[in-house]
C-alpha cells in the first residue's frame, strides 16, 4: 500500500512543533542509464512524486561511486541500484549511508578482451602484463578480481586504468587498453563489437561469480524522513509487481534508460527483481545474502574488519 506523505504531514500538524518530524520540500536520487529497471516506469510516470508528496529529482549517474561521492556531499538523497562494491568500500571508510533493500540481481559484469590478443579463460596468464580498463571500486572491479583470481592471473602486473564504462568501451575499440571491464546495455554492446568476455555465463555461474545491486540512503535523509524513504520503497515494490514485460512497458523502461529496445530487451533478460518477500526471507534474514555477500566483497578490497551489517536497514521493506 502506498505510504501516503501528505496526509502525514497533515496530521503530524496536530503534534507540538518540537514533536514533528523533519519533511523533505524534494527528494534527490540517483540512478543509472543503461539500467533498465522496472522502478523506471513509476519515475516515468511521476508516480513516486505522487506517492511522496514532494517532488522527486533524477539525477544519472556512470558509477556507483560517484554516486557515493554525491550522497557525502549532500546532493543526493537516495541512490537506486548502488553497486554492492562502492557501498561497502564507501561503509569502510566511514561513509554514514544505511543499505535498505535490494534493487537487482543479475550476472557478473563482463571484462571484453580485444579479439586481436586471441586471449581468453585457457589463456588467462597472458594477461599479465597488459592494460585493463576498470572503474574502481564498482561491482565491475569486483569482477574483474574475481575473475583474475579464478584464472590465478597477477592484477600486480597489470597497468589498472580507472575509467568509467563509456571511457572504458571507447578505450579498448581504439586499442588504448588490452581489456574493458563495463557494465550498461550501450558499453556492452560497444565493447562485444571489438572483444570477447573473458567469461562466459557458464563459467560464471560454475565459479559462483555474480552480483547484486542495493537501494542506499544517506543515515540523515533516513533518520530525519523515514515516511519519505517508506513511500520511495513502496512504490518501487508497486513497479516491480506491475512489470509484465510488455511492449508499453518496455519503451517505457528504454526511453527512462537510454537505451533501444533491443538492448534494453538483452540487458534486462539477465536481470532478477526480488520481491519484498524474497529480500526479507533471502537477504535480509538472519545470516542472509546482504551481509554475507557484503562481507565476502568487503575482503576483496580491503583487509578491514569493519562491520557492514551494522548498516543494513530491512524496516523500510515492512
Amino acid at each position: 500500500m502506498k505510504t501516503m506523505i501528505k496526509t502525514a504531514m497533515l496530521g503530524a500538524l496536530t503534534s507540538t512543533v518540537l514533536a514533528a518530524p523533519s519533511f523533505a520540500e524534494d527528494v534527490n536520487v540517483a540512478f543509472f542509464l543503461q539500467w533498465p529497471t522496472p522502478n523506471l516506469m513509476a519515475k516515468t510516470s511521476g508516480a513516486y512524486s505522487d506517492a511522496m508528496g514532494v517532488d522527486v529529482n533524477w539525477t544519472d549517474f556512470t558509477t556507483g561511486t560517484a554516486m557515493t561521492e554525491a550522497m557525502l556531499a549532500g546532493d543526493i538523497d537516495i541512490s537506486y541500484s548502488q553497486g554492492l562494491a562502492p557501498f561497502v568500500t564507501a561503509i569502510q571508510q566511514g561513509a554514514p549511508l544505511k543499505m535498505i533493500g535490494i534493487a537487482v540481481v543479475y550476472e557478473a559484469n563482463d571484462c571484453f578482451v580485444r579479439n586481436e590478443l586471441g586471449i581468453d579463460g585457457s589463456n588467462a596468464s597472458e594477461l599479465e602484463g597488459k592494460t585493463v580498463a576498470v572503474p574502481l571500486n564498482t561491482m565491475a572491479d569486483y569482477a574483474f578480481r574475481k575473475y583474475m583470481d579464478h584464472y590465478g592471473v597477477d592484477i600486480e602486473t597489470m597497468t589498472i586504468v580507472d575509467q568509467a564504462p563509456p571511457d572504458g568501451a571507447k578505450s579498448l575499440a581504439d586499442g588504448a587498453v588490452d581489456m574493458a571491464c563495463v557494465f550498461g546495455g550501450v558499453d556492452t554492446a560497444s565493447a562485444v563489437e571489438v572483444g570477447t568476455a573473458i567469461m562466459s555465463s557458464d563459467q560464471k555461474r560454475d565459479a559462483n561469480i555474480g552480483a547484486f545491486d542495493v537501494v542506499t540512503v544517506t543515515e540523515k535523509f533516513a533518520t530525519e524522513n523515514p515516511e519519505l524513504v517508506q513511500a520511495f520503497m513502496d512504490a518501487t515494490a508497486e513497479a516491480n509487481e506491475s512489470w509484465t514485460g510488455s511492449d508499453e512497458q518496455l519503451q517505457m523502461v528504454a526511453d527512462a534508460s537510454g537505451m533501444n529496445i533491443e538492448q534494453t530487451k538483452t540487458t534486462i533478460a539477465g536481470f532478477v527483481i526480488p520481491t519484498v518477500e524474497d529480500q526479507k526471507n533471502n537477504f535480509f534474514n538472519e545470516n542472509g545474502d546482504a551481509a554475507s555477500a557484503a562481507a565476502s566483497l568487503g575482503l576483496v578490497f580491503s583487509d578491514s574488519d569493519t562491520d557492514v551489517a551494522k548498516t543494513i536497514d530491512s524496516s523500510f521493506l515492512e
